[in-house]
């Protein structure tokens, strides 16, 4: 199902809606990375919010499961480095061609010359100017149908190739574009994936700011809870929004959800959805937790799997925001799983 959520102008984001039922058992080690919800967490490499909604009786089993899958702190660098420097020396060998890092750099996709490093593969977007004074290929990036919006774009070099050393034609014209046209320092955030990222190691030489991510609790008192539907019928797009929308309310910790709520219906005369046949809601106490920072998608992923092993059979949902806009939404109920994934 796609949710149209138009715009006054320009290219319409869409929202993705997918419903599938979980497997009777999950096997952390190795949970079904190819299906949805988790392939939807693995699709993003890295977020920068991170929210969780439980039942208020399942916070203290949440967060004691939470100690125990990380047993150290979530951490992160914020470093100012050249892309030369990525390209050259230590960090080079041991980061991107015998480890495992995450990288992107400062920027707003669209307007300036933006970097990110995933897997190994360095992507930068830039404007035409810089583009053709780079002497790399690379694919045009239009402008989706928006009128005035000069094209960009999109290079992508795999670094680990074994032809990505120094001495190859191809690595040089790399170093070359790095040393001469893109030579600016940048602000980076920085994660290792197989490091403790405290700042030791290649990158010590940068001055690295580490920083650590952790969840803010919010208790949410008195919360009109909709019983959740088993499943939503194909097409229709009304109650999917209504569910996102609840979510996205209850998330925010809008009062609007809340059963003392007693705002002017003058003002807003929003009030939760009744999706079942019964009508039925319920008046429960609930926690959102909060995680802001450089978060790779390791990370929710295991996150996701505490939130559905304490919820058992009830419900839990989880939502994550990317820097290049795009956004995800998980609702488990019992064996049932809807997820929205929202496109700018």
């Amino acid at each position: 199902m796609v949710l149209n959520i138009s715009k006054a102008s320009g290219p319409s984001p869409k929202c993705y809606v997918h419903h599938a039922s979980l497997p009777n058992y999950i096997d952390n080690a190795h949970p079904p990375t190819k299906s949805a919800p988790f392939r939807t967490v693995l699709e993003q490499p890295f977020v920068h919010t991170l929210d969780v909604l439980i039942p208020s009786q399942h916070t203290e089993a949440f967060t004691s499961l939470l100690t125990t899958t990380f047993a150290t702190p979530i951490r992160y660098a914020k470093v100012y480095m050249k892309l030369h420097d990525i390209l050259t020396g230590d960090f080079f060998n041991d980061y991107i061609k015998a480890g495992n890092i995450l990288m992107l750099a400062e920027g707003r996709l669209g307007i300036d010359n933006c970097f990110s490093l995933v897997e190994g593969v360095l992507k930068f977007e830039v404007d035409k100017p810089t583009y053709e004074r780079l002497g790399l290929e690379g694919k045009v990036v239009t402008g989706l149908g928006r009128k005035h919006v000069k094209a960009r774009y999109v290079v992508e070099i795999n670094l680990r190739l074994p032809s990505m050393v120094r001495g190859k034609k191809g690595f040089e014209r790399v170093l070359w574009a790095a040393k001469n046209v893109l030579d600016q320092s940048v602000t980076w955030l920085f994660y290792d994936l197989n490091g403790s990222n405290d700042g030791t190691g290649p990158i010590a030489t940068h001055s690295p700011v580490v920083r650590e991510v952790k969840p803010t609790i919010m208790p949410l008192i008195g919360v009109r809870t909709p019983a959740f539907p088993d499943t939503i019928n194909e097409g229709d797009d009304e109650q999917a929004a209504e569910m996102l929308e609840w979510l996205a309310l209850t998330v925010m910790g809008s009062p609007r959800v809340l059963e003392t709520d007693r705002v002017d219906p003058y003002l807003c005369r929003y009030s939760s959805p009744v999706w079942t046949v019964e009508g039925s809601q319920t008046i429960e106490d609930l926690t959102r937790l909060h995680w802001h920072g450089f978060i790779p998608s390791q990370i929710p992923i295991n996150i996701l799997l505490a939130a559905l092993k304490v919820s058992g059979d009830g419900w839990m949902a989880m939502s994550g925001s990317a820097f290049d806009g795009s956004s995800y939404t998980i609702l488990s109920h019992e064996n049932f799983v809807t997820t929205w994934k929202y496109a700018d």
